[in-house]
């Protein structure tokens, strides 16, 4: 690796790290408490927990025609 590629590519990692040093961090705890909260509020608009009617689902069987 030449000496300009490698200052070029310290100074990205100085970059990411400086970016990341200004991040605002939450407490796991505080951050799962939050997701609970939010999966709980929006349970009653969850597909996977209500189930989706026949009529509104477009991944139902398709009815077949068949003549005599």
């Amino acid at each position: 690796m030449s000496g300009s590629s490698s200052v070029s590519a310290m100074k990205k990692v100085v970059q990411q790290l400086r970016m990341e040093a200004g991040l605002n961090h939450v407490k796991v705890s505080q951050a799962a408490a939050d997701l609970k909260q939010f999966c709980l509020q929006n349970a009653q608009h969850d597909p996977l927990l209500t189930g989706v009617s026949s009529s509104t689902n477009p991944f139902r069987p398709q009815k077949v025609c068949s003549f005599s």
